[in-house]
């Protein structure tokens, strides 16, 4: 008896439901399965009562009979994309041996949306760069999706982009990709205020709104690696996440961060905030007196260690040490 894994059985017919035909190669490659094994699955499909077609021939594929449809799952346009990013993003992270059970879903969620709403989720797929890591600042989903239709239809948008200064400027910008990157979503382009290219973090954006300006994308432009590049070139900004456990009115009087944002979870206060001097950040957590857990960066960790380390050793020294100084 052949072994058919009813998640992959289930898959082959939302993609058949999405695509209307797909060929056995097709099937094969987005199942990561070869050949006969689709064909093990189409016949599991037709035992159930399932109407598949084989179109035979050269260019032959398969189909589900013409008018059959299984009722479809409801999702709304926000819902929708949340969900296609978190797959996107699991799939990217390494996840293959449950790709077919993505690639189902994402096929459910083409299915039943208006094909308007199903081109702006496509372009997501197509035009963002996911690169492995945790994310620590979430963008906003519509930031995420007006984007990536502009870097595919390459028109331009308007921002109101909050920066690191405090400050709210407007600007008409082109945008050339979409990266998550070491934890941040970024987007790379010209901006027309600054007339020249600019990178921007999504979870800054206050305000974006689509423009009929068009402009042309540079050929050939690789985002991740423009994005590494303008990151290198910005002097370091070090982005910090701690949990203190303590009460937000104590976190927020001994943490001196004039743009610190606490939030209450988890019985405690998480911190996050900007830094540019890590040594400094490592002395005022010291100097708490607070228990605490640090999120993000790791070598804010270690920095604490060495730290830790250091007055040891002032501990250790005696009147005698004193005299040989």
């Amino acid at each position: 008896m052949v072994y058919r894994p009813t998640a992959r059985v289930l898959t082959v017919l939302e993609l058949l439901q999405a695509h209307g035909r797909m060929t056995g190669n097709e099937l094969a490659h987005r199942l990561e399965v070869n050949i006969r094994t689709v064909r093990d699955y189409i016949e599991t499909l037709s035992d159930l009562g399932i109407p598949v077609e084989a179109e035979r021939g050269r260019y032959g594929a398969y189909r589900l009979r013409p008018g059959y449809k299984l009722p479809p799952l409801i999702f709304t346009e926000d819902e929708a994309l949340a969900l296609t990013l978190s797959l996107m993003m699991a799939r990217e992270n390494g996840l293959a041996q449950t790709s077919p059970a993505f690639e189902g879903t994402l096929a459910k969620i083409e299915r039943v949306l208006p094909i308007s709403t199903r081109e702006r989720i496509q372009a997501v797929g197509e035009t963002v760069v996911f690169e492995n890591s945790s994310a620590h600042a979430a963008p906003s989903i519509v930031a995420v999706m007006m984007l990536s239709t502009a870097v595919q239809s390459e028109r331009s948008v308007r921002l109101s982009y909050h920066t690191p200064g405090s400050e709210v400027t407007e600007r008409l910008f082109d945008p050339y990709g979409v990266v998550a990157h070491e934890g941040f979503w970024y987007t790379i382009g010209y901006c027309h205020l600054r007339q020249a290219q600019r990178l921007f973090r999504l979870d800054r954006i206050v305000k974006i709104e689509t423009t009929s300006e068009p402009f042309r994308r540079p050929e050939s432009f690789e985002t991740l690696s423009a994005v590494q590049s303008a990151l290198a070139s910005v002097p370091r900004v070090w982005q910090v996440e701690v949990w203190l456990e303590t009460t937000l009115e104590e976190a927020q009087r001994q943490s001196r961060l004039s743009k610190g944002h606490f939030t209450e979870v988890n019985q405690g206060v998480l911190v996050r905030s900007e830094v540019g001097d890590l040594p400094w950040m490592a002395r005022l957590l010291a100097g708490m007196g607070l228990p605490f857990v640090i999120h993000h960066p790791p070598e804010l960790r270690e920095m604490v260690r060495q730290y830790a380390l250091t007055l040891m050793g002032y501990a250790e020294r005696t009147r005698e040490d004193q005299a040989e100084v």
